[in-house]
């Protein structure tokens, strides 16, 4: 088990003043099997109303709207997280399994194309080269390592609303690609997929007290039976070092940070996460 101390701060700072900001925020890590959130705590300058739910896809979000004019938006979540590694779950589904149609009607959702995970030329040669491997996990680990062969991980060679065909054909961009491109080839075969959001520790090696300053990371899960977890960014077992915070169709489903504001200013977002090992 390891304990960590998660502050991720994002400020909108604005050129001018600006009115009737509408933002959604999902940064609070859920209640699961090896995962437990001790504590969340939102913090909001200026102060402003909120509304917390649970979306369609289960994750925790606070709406949030201020009326008043500001020229800066500050918000820090605090959450402390204890995550234990747990063991991947058997291979068991055949080709048959995920072909029946009861189960493609009941997970219909991860298997549906949208532009994110968009099945160009390049990444229709990558799924053709592992269709005929004896089981959707094989292939689905066949998927997650040449997608991290292929590609390098450089930001900039990628913009947030990049598609995974796009990054395929840079065949560079950061883990929100590596996450597109694969749950996309996954789905072009036939395997539910689903786009995860959340944290990953930097430094494996934090001990009890130490801190380091890392990023949010996107990863996926492929559904054999069970839900089972890969990173292709780093090509690792997806253990206590990963922190999940939310899972959707694809990175439009789950951003961390999102909402509207009215006014003439432009707006230069910041964004930093810190981690401090507890346990």
């Amino acid at each position: 088990m390891r304990r960590y101390r998660i502050v991720h701060t994002t400020s909108l700072v604005y050129d001018g003043p600006v009115r009737a900001a509408h933002n959604e925020l999902r940064m609070t890590p859920p209640n699961e099997a090896g995962q437990t959130t001790l504590e969340n705590r939102i913090r909001i300058r200026p102060m402003t109303w909120s509304h917390v739910y649970r979306d369609h896809w289960g994750a925790h979000v606070m709406a949030m709207e201020s009326l008043a004019q500001h020229d800066r938006l500050d918000i820090e979540a605090i959450s402390t997280v204890e995550r234990s590694a747990a063991p991947l779950p058997a291979a068991t589904c055949t080709w048959a399994t995920v072909r029946d149609a009861a189960v493609q009607d009941r997970l219909y959702e991860w298997l549906m194309v949208s532009d994110r995970t968009r099945v160009g030329d390049g990444i229709a040669e990558l799924v053709d080269a592992v269709r005929g491997l004896d089981s959707p996990r094989a292939a689905a680990d066949e998927i997650c390592g040449r997608v991290r062969e292929a590609m390098e991980y450089r930001p900039g060679a990628t913009a947030v609303h990049s598609t995974g065909e796009e990054a395929w054909h840079e065949r560079a961009g950061v883990c929100q690609d590596f996450a597109h491109v694969t749950v996309g080839a996954l789905r072009a075969l036939g395997i539910p997929a689903r786009y995860v959001s959340g944290y990953l520790v930097p430094r494996r090696d934090l001990e009890v007290g130490e801190s380091a300053t890392g990023e949010s990371h996107a990863w996926v899960e492929l559904w054999d039976d069970a839900w089972v977890p890969a990173d292709p960014t780093n090509g690792t077992t997806v253990g206590d070092d990963h922190v999940v915070v939310a899972r959707g169709r694809d990175y439009d489903d789950v951003p961390p940070f999102k909402g509207i504001y009215s006014g003439r200013a432009t707006a230069a977002l910041e964004v930093r996460v810190a981690f401090t090992r507890l346990a």
